[in-house]
């Protein structure tokens, strides 16, 4: 397996990504280079580790690989394409995770930086009253990492053919005489709807809650993938193929035609009850991309859960799970009860 470091044309250091500039950037000698201006004029060290195919663990989840930069033995998962040196924290990208069919087509670079992500991590934990004072500790902030995660993006045109009953009620009163008129109609509905983007995570061991959560991406600025992208960040392949993720795609189109449809259909019907609902597929566009994503995990001292901060490294947007310190919690609760008790006590003793 090739592993690879991307390496700054003026003085030799690794180049990382900057999400702030768009720009690969030398943290030695502060160059900035653009995709155009890096070009063929980038030094890619290469070194094949021999023992990468070789030195697989029992499980066949682990492998081994040295790193170009200070000759560290690292072990990494079996998904992960691209990491940092845990001795020398210099950048380095599996190129062999990525080949092939594994290649992907597209990659949405991170446009927010650490030192950003950071701030808004901060200003995010210091709404929420009741956590550990560790989960946001400036130890546990600089565990934040940026990581590519795989999805698959759908483009898919369907027909659809709708079945469905309307139901219209009307009340007459002609003096002390009341009348009620029901009327049925019998609703069709058909056609063709155009899905574009739908999005589903290609990695089983990710956390559904976390790279879900920080959905939509805006796919349209999308740029053609290109591994210097991968330079500083962590990122991961896919294990999960398209036969694994099309009944999720179907789910999502069902539920979007149905309210389509509903949409199409006059609000003046008192009740609407649908008989069928058929999607036929006409034509699908499947495309493998990386999406970027900020992450903070946590787990509780006595507890074997983790919780997780995610953000949005190109929008911003923010999900997560906090832990609740219910010794915090213990001290609100015995600092409101126990002055309203005392208050109960001295008003009966008055009293």
């Amino acid at each position: 397996m090739a592993v690879i470091t991307y390496k700054c044309p003026k003085c030799g250091a690794d180049l990382k990504y900057s999400p702030e500039s768009g720009k690969y950037r030398c943290e030695y000698c502060d160059s900035e280079f653009t995709q155009e201006e890096l070009g063929k004029q980038a030094e890619v060290a290469s070194s094949t580790d021999q023992k990468s195919d070789a030195a697989q663990t029992q499980t066949g989840s682990a492998v081994i690989y040295t790193c170009p930069s200070c000759g560290a033995e690292l072990v990494t998962d079996s998904t992960t394409a691209a990491t940092t040196c845990f001795y020398c924290h210099n950048p380095v990208i599996l190129t062999g995770r990525l080949e092939g069919e594994y290649l992907p087509k597209h990659i949405v670079p991170f446009e927010i930086g650490q030192e950003e992500a950071k701030q808004k991590f901060i200003k995010w934990v210091s709404s929420k009253r009741f956590i550990p004072k560790d989960f946001s500790s400036p130890k546990q902030i600089e565990k934040m990492a940026g990581v590519y995660f795989p999805y698959w993006i759908v483009d898919e045109d369907v027909d659809v053919d709708a079945d469905a009953t309307g139901v219209r009620v009307n009340v007459i009163r002609a003096g002390d005489i009341e009348t009620t008129e029901t009327s049925y109609y019998q609703i069709e509905r058909k056609g063709k709807i155009h899905f574009e983007d739908l999005s589903r995570n290609a990695l089983k061991k990710a956390d559904h809650k976390l790279v879900e959560g920080v959905m939509p991406y805006h796919t349209k600025d999308m740029k053609e993938f290109s591994m210097g992208y991968l330079s500083g960040f962590l990122a991961e392949k896919r294990d999960m193929e398209q036969n694994e993720v099309q009944q999720d795609i179907d789910d999502e189109m069902r539920k979007y035609s149905d309210i389509i449809i509903k949409e199409s259909i006059p609000e003046s019907y008192s009740s609407l009850e649908f008989h069928t609902l058929n999607l036929t597929p006409l034509h699908s566009e499947w495309e493998y991309a990386l999406l970027p994503v900020w992450t903070v995990t946590y787990r509780q001292r006595g507890k074997d859960k983790i919780y997780y901060f995610a953000m949005n490294g190109q929008t911003g947007k923010v999900c997560g799970e906090l832990p609740l310190d219910r010794f915090r919690l213990a001290l609100l609760f015995l600092g409101v009860a126990l002055p309203v008790l005392c208050l109960c006590l001295l008003g009966g003793w008055l009293l």
